[in-house]
């Protein structure tokens, strides 16, 4: 499957046509999943959503979707963006299955978690702080409470599934990255004790 996690398009949603040919390349057999970015609502959400789903890709907004068979148990779980979006985690996780992959823009979706278990979130927004130290320290990240915290890799979260958020490829405000290289993230998910649990 593929996992898309917003931001795809920087001002202006008609922007978006550049990208889709690029997506439409890639026809996995568990489909593609998306959710929307902070840029994606200011720019122009509905029509982004419309053009997404337009190109098969499945639009999460507060809301899950199972994984066809034979991974029925598996559900994709996405809410609208943190704090510019109107974000409904309870939405999203109701109904879900057992093995839930939580797919955010940004981190500080954690904040909003509450009770909501996963055993796996997925989330971009730094952009690995796009302009970092060469130790990867970002000189300046993105908005919100976590992005300094959660800025790119994996993250270990005690009684969920692990955090891992993407640079990405595209940039903010800047056209440049200087020690945050674009990256598109492969994972391989394996059954474990806690999910067959």
């Amino acid at each position: 499957m593929l996992l898309l996690g917003g931001d795809y398009v920087s001002s202006r949603a008609e922007h978006l046509a550049v990208l889709l040919p690029v997506l439409a390349r890639y026809q996995p057999p568990l489909g593609v999943y998306a959710v929307l970015g902070n840029h994606d609502l200011w720019a122009d959400a509905a029509s982004i959503r419309r053009q997404l789903s337009a190109a098969g890709i499945v639009v999460l907004v507060n809301s899950h979707q199972a994984l066809p068979a034979p991974f029925s148990e598996v559900s994709i779980c996405g809410i609208d963006d943190p704090w510019v979006g109107e974000p409904d985690l309870a939405g999203a996780f109701q109904g879900s299955g057992p093995i839930r992959i939580f797919l955010t823009h940004s981190p500080d979706a954690l904040l909003l978690l509450g009770d909501e278990r996963f055993d796996l979130a997925l989330a971009g927004h730094t952009h690995g702080g796009q302009i970092a130290l060469a130790d990867g320290t970002p000189i300046v990240s993105a908005g919100g409470p976590l992005a300094r915290i959660y800025g790119r890799g994996r993250f270990e979260l005690p009684d969920n599934g692990p955090l891992i958020v993407s640079r990405g490829v595209g940039c903010s405000n800047l056209p440049v990255r200087v020690n945050a290289d674009p990256e598109l993230t492969l994972c391989t998910l394996l059954p474990s004790t806690r999910m067959a649990a």
